[in-house]
């Protein structure tokens, strides 16, 4: 098959229409070889586009994995979405990865006060390719890729105003009840939370632009300077990126904190300088060993809680060092013993970070293109839509670190 140059795709499209008919995006990955630069990914990106052979196929199939109640899903042809307002654009779902959150809605049917009472299509760490755009976009044009940014708000409240849109409180984020997520074959979105990924950049990589944009936000909530120490704790997805962000930002010492040894061998990989292998102890305990082991002296200059458990929040506040920064980026139980004492005589700052705000998802995207975060080394798997519950199975039992998911217009290529 012929090479299809998507600027010329682009230009041809543009030149008579602005709506690209859907399922017609086709993008191919073959003859690409001396397209592509080489970057540190952890493999050479023609390697990835060569094994992903990522399209777009003709179809107008807009199936969708609904989950019903926790353990029952089922998969549904849905209507495709229409553009109900000249800024939206009409987004073809190429991948979705699974997030803890949508293991916990498969696993429980609730986060909090989010309960799904009604069936909800589940996904929101998704990337696909744009197939229409409403009359008043000009940021992006059909044959586009792009990177989703999940959650909408109201643009209007005082939260919004002040720039802080990710604690709006009537904001419309996927996969939170009562609105359906992006494990579809189509999604509309505003054209302005749409993030086009530079040519080189693979879309089940721009299927972590999400995940790495909530690390980017827990990183900035750290006030991270050049020679800065970090210790992050937990090495799941999120704990790990915000490894990788640290460095990016300057940190010279970073320790990642897991439980499971694997974790950390990836952690060292994305740029941990120091691990440590947290013990059944207690938390003044594992402080006390972290701290000597790793060379921290009185204490690290920030400590983020990317793990949620208990444990980990309250010996954070024993490694954190006198006037440093503690960040709780992870979630777990609504309610903790906390070392209230620790924080006070310490004088730490503690923060809290939910989801992400404005440049963080722009800067997640710089940093997977110039190579400063290598996402592609966290996936796991890639699996067809036909077997997204088996994906979520394989998420909950912990020896995944990001399983990623086909649209369902999506055609895999063998051992992708």
């Amino acid at each position: 098959m012929a090479l299809v140059n998507p600027t010329q795709l682009r230009a041809e499209k543009a030149k008579n229409t602005q709506e690209l008919s859907i399922g017609s995006a086709k993008q191919t990955c073959e003859n690409v070889t001396s397209d592509l630069p080489k970057h540190d990914y952890g493999c050479d990106a023609n390697e990835v586009a060569h094994s992903e052979k990522y399209r777009v196929t003709p179809g107008t199939s807009n199936l969708s994995f609904v989950l019903n109640e926790p353990h029952s899903v089922s998969y549904v042809e849905r209507p495709v979405p229409k553009l109900s307002a000249p800024h939206d654009v009409l987004v073809a779902i190429n991948y979705t990865g699974i997030c803890g959150s949508d293991v916990h809605y498969w696993d429980h049917g609730a986060i909090g006060h989010f309960v799904v009472k009604d069936p909800m299509v589940l996904g929101h760490e998704s990337a696909g390719t744009v197939v229409q755009v409403g009359n008043a976009v000009t940021s992006l044009l059909p044959g586009d890729r792009v990177a989703l940014e999940p959650g909408y708000p109201c643009r209007h409240c005082e939260e919004c105003s002040a720039g802080r849109y990710n604690l709006c409180s009537e904001i419309v984020f996927a996969a939170t009840p009562p609105h359906h997520g992006t494990l579809t074959g189509f999604w509309a979105a505003p054209a302005d939370f749409c993030y086009k990924l530079p040519e080189h950049v693979p879309l089940q990589w721009g299927a972590l632009v999400e995940p790495l944009a909530v690390a980017v936000h827990i990183v900035k909530q750290a006030r991270i300077s050049p020679g800065a120490s970090v210790v992050v704790m937990g090495a799941g997805p999120v704990g790990i990126l915000c490894v990788a962000v640290a460095r990016a930002f300057g940190a010279s010492k970073v320790v990642s904190v897991d439980i499971i040894e694997a974790r950390l061998d990836l952690a060292r990989s994305m740029g941990a300088t120091h691990t440590y292998l947290s013990q059944k102890a207690s938390a003044e305990q594992n402080a006390k060993s972290l701290l000597e082991r790793c060379g921290l002296g009185r204490g690290a200059d920030a400590v983020i809680d990317a793990s949620g458990a208990e444990p980990s929040i309250q010996a954070s506040l024993h490694v954190v060092k006198v006037g440093g920064t503690f960040v709780q980026g992870g979630m777990g139980k609504s309610d903790i013993t906390f070392p209230i004492m620790a924080m006070c005589q310490k004088e730490v700052t503690a923060r809290g970070s939910f989801r992400y705000g404005p440049g963080d998802f722009k800067l997640a995207v710089e940093l997977i293109a110039n190579g400063s975060v290598a996402v592609g080394r966290l996936i796991t798997a890639v699996v067809p839509f036909a077997e997204a519950e088996h994906a979520f199975r394989r998420a909950k039992s912990g020896d995944a670190v990001k399983m990623i998911i086909a649209g369902p217009n999506e055609v895999l290529s063998a051992g992708c």
